[in-house]
């Protein structure tokens, strides 16, 4: 009897044990139905039925037991699995140099509500914060729906472990301002439920995109992307965010790119931060920024609509010579699987393709052989939609501990 009891508590534990890996298959969309999560897990079909039933009664996941067989298929069709619309959701924030914005995310990266907020950032950053999460908690009451954490995405390397923005260079943020303390004092004084974390937008980006957009399936995947204002970059490797030491790696905007070229904020001259980012754009163009729109909607519409213009395709021209040469270097250091463009540098490389990937493919090492693939990132939002990945993650490795 003894037995009997230690062999059904052992099956529980195994199936228990098998739920956050289970919820993350389907929360990145790589198992679409039972037989894959059974294939996936590595377990048998009643208990990956099992798994799903506990993932379902959790509210987190839909199973559709009689789903239509496909046109000219044999056999019984397995079960299809997907994110429930109407499940749990993480409240994710974001503030870059034009402004903030509030959201709501489900599982699988859905954007389920947004909320533009200011577009001018103040020198306080707890005034900021504060009012992000006052429109999160707006957004948050209206949709009715659980909380299981908050993230918030800032232009700035955050160090660990202590959660202070080192380098806000874009924003009038003090260095060192304890931007994860602050968002949580907000979060748990607006009543929202659940731990706050706290990244740099780039490195949320990544984490989004390798989830659930143009990085999916990669293992060594970098990213570099233009925000409103600056460079920043990432590496995911294995899934999981390579931050450094401290919290402070991949600070490509830093990387040199042209000696002569303008002063950076770093103190250092010609950096991609200033070399390649909308400002820059703009600049190269002969275009005077306008103060009624954002610099990363205004260089990429110039790009986009004016790229016949004869001072704007050499600006452009110019600029990808410059990111590529950076995203060279990166190559030979980092060796990544695929690279990841976002912002003004994803508009770069749909202007012209070719010539970014024939710099790139010339400056670096295994550049011809090797050819790394440039693919632009795919997902809106996917700083606020890494912001929710942080406040999930908690969800995912133990869904029981979590929501209980």
């Amino acid at each position: 009897m003894n037995g009997k009891v230690t062999t059904t508590r052992t099956k529980l534990e195994r199936g228990r044990s098998a739920l956050g890996p289970a919820l993350e298959l389907v929360h990145t969309g790589r198992a679409p139905t039972r037989a894959v999560l059974t294939s996936e897990l590595g377990v048998t079909r009643a208990t990956a039925g099992a798994v799903a039933a506990e993932l379902e009664a959790l509210g987190l996941i839909r199973v559709d037991s009689s789903p239509g067989s496909a046109a000219g298929s044999q056999g019984r069709p397995s079960h299809r699995l997907a994110v429930r619309e109407s499940g749990p959701v993480a409240v994710a924030a974001q503030v870059h140099a034009d402004g903030f914005r509030a959201a709501l995310v489900g599982l699988g990266g859905r954007l389920v509500a947004t909320a533009p907020g200011c577009v001018t950032v103040t020198a306080d950053p707890a005034q900021v914060i504060g009012e992000v999460v006052d429109d999160c908690a707006r957004l948050l009451r209206d949709s009715g729906l659980r909380c299981v954490g908050a993230g918030l995405a800032v232009p700035s390397a955050v160090a660990e472990p202590e959660g202070t923005a080192l380098n806000p260079l874009h924003i009038a943020w003090p260095a060192g301002a304890p931007v994860r303390e602050i968002f949580a004092t907000c979060v748990r004084e607006a009543g929202i439920a659940g731990p706050a974390f706290t990244g740099n937008d780039v490195n949320l980006a990544a984490l989004a995109e390798h989830r659930h957009g143009a990085g999916r399936g990669a293992q060594h995947l970098l990213c570099v992307a233009t925000g409103h204002r600056g460079v920043g970059g990432a590496l995911v490797l294995d899934g999981r965010l390579h931050s450094g030491s401290s919290g402070l790696a991949l600070e490509v905007g830093h990387l040199t790119v042209n000696p002569e070229g303008r002063p950076c904020h770093c103190g250092g001259r010609g950096c991609l931060d200033v070399e390649t980012d909308p400002l820059a754009f703009l600049t190269a163009a002969g275009r005077a920024p306008g103060p009624e729109e954002s610099l990363l909607k205004q260089s990429g519409d110039l790009l986009r609509n004016e790229y016949n213009d004869v001072a704007v395709r050499t600006a452009a021209e110019e600029l990808i010579d410059r990111l590529g040469l950076g995203l060279a270097g990166l190559v030979n250091i980092l060796n990544p699987d695929r690279i990841i463009l976002g912002g003004l540098h994803r508009a770069l490389l749909d202007a012209d393709p070719e010539r970014l990937r024939a710099v790139v493919a010339d400056r670096s090492l295994w550049g011809r052989s090797g050819s790394v693939p440039i693919l632009p990132c795919t997902l809106d939002h996917n700083s606020l939609v890494g912001a929710a990945e942080l406040a999930w993650q908690p969800v995912l490795d133990d869904p029981l501990g979590a929501l209980a």
